[in-house]
């Protein structure tokens, strides 16, 4: 029942989002054309993933992005990551690699989700957006939770 729930919650909140785009462009429109392909190609999980999915170890893989404001940012992050708001992901695009696996996070995964949407619908096809958000990251223990789930 909670996953129903969280899924309808989920659609509204896409809607509500993208609701001033659909206002702006027709149903013909390259916005909307761009949208549909994305949808039809996104796998379920909308590529996100959890913490504790990620070894230790495997972090330095990953090119990680706090798109949460610099003040949040200053104030404690994860280790290793670097700030780009999550409004500025398109605008400064050129400085996310490519070639790598992109992991990016705000506090809940509600920002960084809609920042990654953005970036794959450009392209961006390494991109990964942490499930939950730093919040998460750091009730599950941060990089510990994975060396727990490990161990299970």
């Amino acid at each position: 029942m909670n996953i129903a729930r969280s899924i309808i919650h989920a659609a509204a909140v896409a809607t509500l989002a993208l609701a001033p785009i659909y206002a702006r462009a027709d149903a013909t429109s390259d916005a909307v054309k761009l949208m549909e392909d994305y949808l039809a190609f996104v796998d379920y999980g909308g590529a996100t993933i959890f913490p504790e999915q990620i070894p230790k170890e495997d972090w330095s893989r990953f090119h990680v992005i706090d798109a949460r404001d610099k003040e949040q940012f200053d104030k404690e992050h994860i280790p290793g990551a670097v700030n780009l708001e999550w409004r500025q992901a398109l605008e400064k695009r050129a400085i996310i690699p490519k070639e790598k696996s992109v992991l990016i996070y705000c506090n809940t995964g509600s920002l960084s989700a809609q920042a990654g949407f953005a970036l794959r619908v450009a392209g961006y096809e390494n991109v990964r957006i942490l499930q939950g958000g730093f919040a998460e990251w750091k009730a599950k223990g941060g990089f510990d939770a994975a060396i727990k789930a490990a161990k299970r």
